[in-house]
């Protein structure tokens, strides 16, 4: 087994790795201003932005939940890794190769891992590619045609086939050094009768790759009749690199797309998604043999930083009526979406592949173009039920839908449905109607002073277990202190002795103090340390898990000046700072002056006395160095 990777080489893959790089293949960023980009949050659910990004730091920090730490730090969270294999993956992407301690300079990986299940799937994903082009892949190559797919597209889309035979795949790649145990793992071969054998036999198939665009599944259609398995599709099982309710076929080729376009198209199948691409409508995606449910929304609003009702996702269902079951499905979920969610329908029962074929590129991106908001189509199909033409037919119509319109979560748009509601079913009394579905709301409302339940995801709640309180970040009484933390942190090179010299005194929150002493442990402002080694070096000084959160928070947190007035400004803060400090301990000697007799004790008064004149001279002239620089 290799040995433990050289610190030099974990340096490097920190310096290569840009942060705002790599956190972008999971999440959409925007400026944020300070230098930090901003974006929702990848490990809670949060509706607007508080993922704080610092590229010229190289850290991250959630302000919602309490998440932070450096490049490393986020791909063993985001991608469940232990610290080596995020430390391989980030290199691998960079293109290092790393050198192990005690384990020679070649490169190994222990059997097993992510790593080892992702470079499996990469040769299985080729091998696949490679059958698709002999003789007994007529069949899928011919499926492809006839749905207007050239060999260009399938090349696009990584499409391949699976050979007859029980186990050529797993041949192959024993042959290339992996194991059984590896491939069991990965989902890519099972045990048979008689021994190993593959997963997929004479099925065309699609690899599913995952945001960073690595293969990590496949789905498998079936094209010959005499398939002993019915089942149309079939789809790699659960693996430690694939999970079904967070993967989205498309993904990889989509996430610029969305993040641009704020627009993400949710289709059916993986035909669909090629068909969408091919006829101009770059943003489609499919879920991979499950529903499409609420992770999946959570990855798709994390590209469009989805706040303030900016972006649309629009669901597009066969005309049948699974399909407005579905389009219905959606609408009873969480409304993760709710005011920016749009449904599309074929026509004449067509899925978008079909809508390709019969009428062309133009009408599938028309079909995307006539999109219904997704409340109106919810509400008008469930109308269809009833015989608006009778009074009967109108009140049972409204018996039914009020209650329904009474989920939508936001308020003005669910008056204005309830206005819609009145007009389609033919209501006359519109405000009786706007009425009865606010009352029906507000009777589902929790009730008064009733405590809110916790959210599970809030980190926050987690990291406050362990240490001090966090420290409010609106608290004027901290803010030089929080302000003179994001120097030391930001920019050493700039606060360097004179913030090393400020003693814990300064800081009067515990977390922050905590902070300070960690900062100092490190080597200090001064120690020569800066950017993301700094901070790594501060945070193994830090022994509590709220200390920690603080300084990844710190560490992205802009300051609040412009950038060619920094040195002012740092040095303005910590002589603030300091005055502070003086200002206290002029209220200190105050005290003890009042508690001293000038006549019976006059050596220690006349010598407190001194103290006070020559602190309140201190003081001013501190006032005076500060002025200007804030």
């Amino acid at each position: 087994m290799a040995g433990r990777i050289r610190d030099s080489d974990i340096a490097l893959v920190r310096d290569r790795s840009r942060i705002d790089e790599v956190v972008g293949d999971h999440v959409s960023l925007r400026r944020a201003g300070g230098g930090a980009l901003k974006g929702l949050c990848p490990f809670h659910d949060e509706k607007s932005p508080s993922f704080n990004v610092r590229p010229t730091h190289g850290t991250y920090h959630c302000f919602g939940c309490g998440e932070g730490g450096d490049v490393i730090a986020f791909v063993m969270k985001i991608e469940h890794l232990g610290f080596v294999e995020a430390v391989e993956r980030l290199a691998d992407r960079a293109g290092i190769r790393l050198t192990y301690e005690g384990g020679g300079a070649t490169v190994q990986r222990d059997r097993g891992t992510r790593s080892r299940l992702i470079e499996a799937h990469r040769a299985a994903a080729e091998f696949y590619a490679e059958q698709l082009a002999s003789p007994e892949a007529l069949p899928a190559r011919e499926f492809l045609a006839q749905r207007g797919f050239d060999e260009n597209a399938a090349r696009t889309f990584g499409c391949g086939f699976a050979p007859a035979g029980w186990d050529r795949l797993t041949k192959h790649l024993l042959g290339r050094g992996f194991e059984l145990t590896e491939l069991i793992k990965a989902q890519l071969s099972k045990e048979g009768r008689q021994g190993p054998i593959d997963r997929f036999h004479r099925r065309l198939l699609w690899p599913i790759r995952d945001l960073g665009g690595d293969v990590v599944g496949f789905g498998a259609r079936r094209i010959f009749d005499d398939d002993p398995i019915q089942a149309k599709y079939l789809n790699t099982g659960e693996s430690p690199i694939y999970k079904k309710s967070t993967v989205l076929f498309g993904l990889d080729l989509a996430k610029r797309e969305i993040a641009k376009r704020r627009q993400a198209v949710v289709v059916e199948g993986y035909t669909d998604v090629m068909a969408m691409h091919l006829a101009g409508v770059p943003t489609a995606v499919a879920s991979c043999g499950t529903a499409f449910g609420a992770e999946h929304m959570n990855v798709l609003r994390r590209l469009l930083i989805d706040d303030d009702m900016n972006g649309e996702v629009i669901f597009t269902f066969d005309g049948d009526a699974a399909g407005q079951k579905a389009a219905l499905k959606a609408f009873e979920g969480e409304q993760h979406f709710s005011a920016q969610t749009y449904i599309a329908i074929a026509p004449d029962d067509m899925d978008p592949c079909e809508l390709r074929q019969v009428k062309g590129d133009v009408a599938v991106r028309d079909l995307v173009a006539r999109r219904t908001p997704l409340f109106e189509f919810a509400i008008r199909t469930q109308l269809q039920a009833y015989d608006l033409d009778s009074i009967d037919g109108r009140v049972e119509a409204l018996k039914k839908m009020v209650p329904f319109v009474a989920q939508i979560k936001d308020r003005a748009k669910r008056d204005g449905y309830a206005t819609r509601l009145a007009w389609w079913v033919g209501w006359d009394d519109e405000a009786a109607v706007v009425r009865r579905v606010r009352e029906t709301a507000n009777g589902r409302a929790p009730a008064k002073g009733r405590p809110r339940p916790v959210d599970p995801n809030q980190g926050t709640l987690a990291v406050e277990a362990e240490g001090p309180a966090r420290p409010d970040p609106r608290d004027p009484r901290l803010w030089h202190q929080r302000e003179a933390l994001k120097a030391a942190l930001q920019l050493p090179e700039m606060a360097g002795p004179y913030y090393d010299s400020l003693p814990d005194e300064a800081f009067t929150h515990p977390a922050y103090q905590a902070l300070h002493r960690a900062i100092r442990e490190a080597g200090g402002a001064s120690g020569g340390l800066s950017g993301p080694a700094f901070v790594d070096a501060v945070s193994r000084q830090c022994d509590q898990q709220v200390v920690r959160s603080v300084l990844t928070e710190l560490s992205v947190e802009a300051l609040q000046v412009r950038a060619d007035d920094e040195y002012r400004y740092v040095q303005s803060v910590l002589t603030r700072l300091q005055q502070l400090l003086v200002a206290a301990q002029i209220v200190e000697i105050k005290s003890r002056l009042r508690r001293v007799s000038p006549v019976e004790e006059a050596d220690e008064y006349r010598a407190l006395f001194g103290d006070l004149i020559a602190l309140e001279a201190y003081h001013k002239e501190l006032g005076e160095q500060a002025v200007g620089g804030l």
